[in-house]
């Protein structure tokens, strides 16, 4: 059972005239923020205005850099070389790090979005890349990657601190796989339902699949998405039954950072 886990939300994403996700509710619910890095969301203003909320309610900062794809808000998989890859990366991150320090904080993990993320799973070159990128900014940066997974295993060898992630509102398939946001399972909307995954997840490290199945994982950070409907419902009612069970949900870098050098 665990006895301490972070919640994440991708957050920030809005940009220009189009708003995009509960930010507000949600920073007041969450633990750690992936803050869009204005490649699939988010814009130097909607940047400045995120980390200060984050700032403000005590949530970690995270980058949440995604493939260069405005129009396909980064669920799209696009064919960069590594070199492009690793560049864009180290670019969204160190604006956002200069968000960060404009107001004395700082940036604590990295969590990539979408197709790009989904990508870095398997995708060793890939994960190279990102991991390169990562590492040449600040070594102290946590990745965010799913278990088990090629970008995990690549951060790991490399001597960087990974956060395994699992998911409060998405639906899995049997082999540990988020399903096709085109599936109508893809999202789990009912905060009850969410309450008794994470509960799950938490106690049990497991997470029942959409084929009536089950996979077992143990993560340190539980995602839940700004944009799902009712997503401040969601989180809520997962941190209350946690609460209830005796687990502590706090920000990846009060405590994770702890089992590995600096």
């Amino acid at each position: 059972m665990l006895r301490i886990v972070d919640f994440n939300c991708d957050l920030g994403e809005s940009f220009g005239a189009y708003t995009i996700g509960a930010d507000a509710e949600m920073m007041g619910i969450v633990t750690s923020a992936n803050v869009a890095c204005g490649f699939h969301g988010g814009d130097p203003l909607v940047m400045e205005r995120t980390v200060r909320l984050a700032r403000e309610h005590g949530v970690g900062i995270g980058a949440h850099p995604g493939f260069p794809d405005l129009a396909g808000f980064g669920r799209r998989e696009m064919r960069l070389s590594p070199d492009e890859l690793r560049t864009a990366f180290i670019y969204q991150i160190g604006a956002l790090t200069a968000f960060a320090h404009a107001q004395g904080t700082s940036v604590q993990h990295v969590k990539g979005h979408g197709a790009l993320q989904n990508t870095a799973a398997y995708d060793e070159t890939l994960s190279r890349a990102i991991v390169e990128a990562v590492a040449s900014v600040d070594r102290r940066l946590i990745i965010v990657a799913f278990p088990d997974s090629v970008l995990a295993r690549v951060a790991r060898d490399a001597g960087l601190a990974v956060a395994r992630e699992a998911f409060g509102d998405r639906g899995y398939t049997r082999n540990g796989k988020l399903v096709s946001r085109s599936h109508p399972l893809a999202l789990v909307t009912d905060p009850e339902a969410v309450a008794h995954r994470v509960l799950r997840i938490a106690t049990e490290g497991i997470v029942e699949t959409v084929d009536g199945g089950e996979f077992r994982l143990e993560p340190d950070t539980i995602c839940f998405h700004g944009d799902t409907p009712s997503a401040p419902a969601l989180a809520r009612a997962a941190r209350d039954v946690l609460a209830r069970a005796g687990v502590r949900v706090a920000p990846l870098g009060q405590w994770l950072t702890q089992s590995f050098p600096a």
